[in-house]
C-alpha cells in the first residue's frame, strides 16, 4: 500500500502533518477528514525518477537523509510491546506506533510491516525486510517470541537490551570527547606557534649569524616545513586517515589491527572487557527469547566488532556441536577471564545460563563505566603534560640563543 506525507489544518487552525498509507490520496483525503483535518498538501513518500539509462526507478529521497536511531527503535519496541501485553491486536498496534514515530524514515518503515503484516506475513519476516533498522538480533528474537508465543515479553526484554546498549555507548563517546577535545585544541596551538610566532622570531636569529643549538635549528626547520607544505601535510594526514581506516576494515588488517587492540596498553583490557559484556548480555538475550544455542552464538560473534574474539566465538560452536559445554572452548581461548568462564558453567550444570550471562554482563558493563571513568582520569594529565612538553620545548628553542646572545654581550 502506498504511503503518502500530508499537511494540513485541523478543527483548532493548527498545521497537521504526518505520514500514512492510504490507498490513493482520495481515500487520504477522506480518512482525514474524518479525523477533522482539512489537507493543503499530500505527496507519495517514493518518488519516480529517472536514471542515467533511461530507465525509471523508486528512490526513497527524504531516506537518503533520515537517519533511524537505536533510541527510537527502542522506544519503538517498548511501546508496541505494551500495546500487545493490553490485548491490542498486532496490524493495530502498528498503526499507532506508526502514527507516534518521530523519524520518517521510522514511520515509512512501520507502514511497510503493518502492510505485510496484514498481508499474512509474519511480524520478523516483516521486519526482517528492513535490516539496517532492525538486525539479526532483533528479527530472531521476533522470531523465537512469535513461536513461543512470548511476543511482549522478547520485545519488553529486547527494549531493555537496546536502551542499556544506548547508554553503555554513550558513555564510552562522553568519555572520549575531552580527549579528543584537548589533543585538538593542543595541534592547533603548536600549529599557530609553528607558523605565526616561530617564523618571526627565528628571523632574528637568521641576522646573529651565529651557530644555533641543535634543537633551535630542528624548530627553525620545523617551523618552515610546516609554513611552506601546511597544505601537503593536511593532504597527506587525510589519506594516511583514509588509507589507515581503509586498511582496517580490510580482511587483512581487521584482524592485525582488532589483536593489536588487545594487546594495547590501558585500551585492551577495555575493549575486551566491552566486547565480553556485549557477549554476555547478547547471548542472554536470545537464549531468554528462545534462540537456540548455536544460532544464538551465530548471531551474537557478528556483534563483537574483534575478529580475534569472533574466531573464538566460532570455535566455540563446533565444540558445542561436537558435544561439549560453552565454558571450556571459551576458556582455553584464553579471551574470556576464569571468573566469566565459570560462571558460564555454573549456569550450564545448574540450568540457569540466561541469569549467569545477565549477571556477568551486568558486572561488566558497571566494571567498564569505572574503567572509563579511571582512564579518563589518567588521560587528563597526561595530555596536558604532552602539549606543556611541545610548548616547553618550543619556548625553550627560542630562548636558549637568547640566553646566549645575552651573555656573549655581558
Amino acid at each position: 500500500m502506498p504511503v503518502f506525507a500530508y499537511k494540513g489544518v485541523d478543527a483548532r487552525g493548527k498545521t497537521a502533518s504526518g505520514v500514512k498509507d492510504a490507498e490513493s490520496p482520495r481515500v487520504l483525503r477522506q480518512q482525514l477528514r474524518k479525523e477533522g483535518i482539512l489537507v493543503t498538501d499530500i505527496s507519495e513518500e517514493r518518488e519516480r525518477v529517472v536514471s542515467g539509462k533511461g530507465l525509471s526507478r523508486e528512490v526513497d529521497v527524504k531516506g537518503m537523509f533520515d537517519r533511524v536511531r537505536p533510541q527510537d527503535v527502542a522506544v519503538v519496541t517498548r511501546q508496541l510491546a505494551t500495546l500487545i501485553r493490553a490485548g491490542i491486536p498486532l496490524a493495530e498496534s502498528l498503526g499507532a506506533l506508526m502514527e507516534q514515530a518521530t523519524s520518517d524514515r521510522l514511520k515509512r518503515c512501520m507502514a511497510e510491516v503493518r502492510t505485510a503484516v496484514n498481508e499474512g506475513t509474519s511480524l520478523a519476516d516483516a521486519l526482517g525486510e528492513h535490516p539496517k533498522i532492525f538486525g539479526d538480533l532483533y528479527v530472531n528474537m521476533v522470531r523465537a517470541g512469535e513461536a513461543a508465543g512470548n511476543l511482549d515479553d522478547v520485545l519488553g526484554r529486547l527494549a531493555d537490551f537496546l536502551d542499556g546498549q544506548v547508554k553503555l555507548k554513550g558513555k564510552v563517546q562522553g568519555a572520549m570527547v575531552y580527549p579528543i577535545v584537548m589533543a585538538l585544541v593542543g595541534i592547533a596551538i603548536t600549529a599557530m606557534l609553528m607558523v605565526v610566532v616561530v617564523p618571526k622570531i627565528t628571523e632574528i636569529f637568521a641576522d646573529m649569524g651565529r651557530a644555533l643549538p641543535w634543537n633551535t635549528q630542528l624548530l627553525v626547520w620545523l617551523s618552515g616545513i610546516t609554513g611552506s607544505y601546511w597544505w601537503l601535510i593536511i593532504i597527506l594526514s587525510g589519506l594516511g586517515w583514509w588509507g589507515f581506516r581503509r586498511w582496517k576494515k580490510s580482511e587483512k588488517g581487521k584482524p592485525v589491527w582488532d589483536a593489536f587492540l588487545l594487546r594495547l596498553w590501558l585500551v585492551g583490557p577495555l575493549v575486551r572487557m566491552i566486547a565480553v559484556g556485549r557477549f554476555a548480555r547478547i547471548l542472554g538475550t536470545l537464549l531468554h527469547g528462545g534462540v537456540p544455542l548455536l544460532q544464538a552464538l551465530e548471531i551474537v560473534k557478528f556483534l563483537l566488532g574483534n575478529e580475534v574474539l569472533i574466531r573464538v566465538v566460532d570455535e566455540a560452536r563446533v565444540a558445542i556441536r561436537e558435544g561439549e559445554s560453552i565454558a571450556a572452548p571459551l576458556e582455553k581461548s584464553g579471551h574470556f577471564p576464569p571468573l566469566v568462564t565459570r560462571m558460564i558453567a555454573v549456569g550450564e550444570r545448574s540450568g540457569h545460563l540466561e541469569e549467569m550471562l545477565e549477571n556477568v554482563a551486568q558486572a561488566y558493563e558497571t566494571e567498564v563505566e569505572l574503567k572509563l571513568s579511571r582512564l579518563t582520569t589518567l588521560m587528563e594529565p597526561l595530555l596536558i603534560l604532552s602539549m606543556g612538553g611541545v610548548v616547553g620545548f618550543i619556548v625553550f628553542s627560542i630562548l636558549m640563543p637568547i640566553l646566549e646572545m645575552n651573555e656573549m654581550v655581558g
